[in-house]
């Protein structure tokens, strides 16, 4: 959004996405303020007790700019996908850093919350820290990682097939797991419906479920597995279906999702 000057260190830091306010969390800063998580009451149970007394400010698609004014921030850390209408407001508010996309690699944008922070060098030793834990993972499974693993998300009226630019698909190939065919794409998934199922069998699936309260995700879940097309799979043959955190594998999109990510895949594959 151009260029902006920020507190050598802030003290007062509004985080206005979901993996942002993991950033911020990992980094060791205590925001006053963040967006509820999507599906948080107003936490992800994975960070509530690390939240202490932040306030929620709205969602990341309609922030509450009253909100965030009255919390008085020295600094504000937003996205241009998510927030770009209102960064001329945000901007007035206190200096305000955008990232620029919400995708598969949240490196990126961890980086320049990191360096917003005054905390480029604690950043670049959590990031290698990560890529640590995913060396010694992938060390441990072995001939497993040679497995084509599919990943499968089941929403209201929608299924999506996942490909390799989304927090699940960049972790995974991080590892050095396969993909089948159509989802070894550089591109973020494939919407599709029940038609599809023969096309998310893989070695082995992992799928979570987005549920938006009225029970439609669950029940295209419920549908879904209940339906031979899918018993017939090779992976459900074999027993190597496996569900898994919505909010962990895809909503929440942090360093600490991936961390808990990568300690599902170990428990998944009896790694220790």
């Amino acid at each position: 959004m151009g260029t902006v000057s920020v507190p050598d260190d802030p003290q007062r830091v509004v985080g206005l996405t979901n993996e942002g306010t993991e950033a911020v969390l990992a980094l060791g800063v205590q925001p006053v303020g963040a967006v509820n998580s999507w599906r948080g009451d107003p936490w992800w149970d994975h960070i509530e007790d690390q939240m202490g007394e932040a306030i929620p400010v709205g969602t990341e698609s309609a922030v509450n700019l009253e909100m965030i004014a009255a919390l008085e921030p020295d600094l504000i850390l937003a996205n241009r996908q998510r927030q770009e209408e209102v960064y001329p407001q945000l901007s007035a508010i206190a200096p305000t850093v955008m990232s620029g996309e919400l995708r598969g690699d949240w490196k990126v944008n961890f980086k320049l919350y990191a360096e917003a922070l005054g905390l480029a060098d604690e950043g670049a030793a959590q990031i290698a820290a990560y890529d640590a834990a995913v060396a010694d993972l992938r060390d441990k499974l072995g001939d497993a990682i040679d497995e084509k693993v599919s990943v499968i998300r089941f929403l209201p009226g929608q299924i999506r097939i996942y490909q390799l630019d989304s927090f699940s698909g960049v972790l995974l190939k991080d590892i050095g797991f396969g993909r089948p065919e159509n989802q070894n794409v550089d591109a973020f998934a494939i919407r599709t419906g029940k038609e599809s199922i023969p096309d998310m069998d893989g070695d082995r699936i992992f799928y979570f479920t987005w549920e938006t309260g009225n029970g439609e995700g669950e029940a295209m879940e419920e549908d879904v597995l209940n339906d031979p097309l899918w018993q017939s799979l090779s992976a459900v043959q074999a027993g190597r279906v496996h569900p898994v955190s919505d909010a962990v594998w895809n909503t929440a999109g942090g360093i600490i999702a991936a961390r808990l990510m990568l300690a599902d895949i170990a428990r998944i594959y009896n790694v220790q």
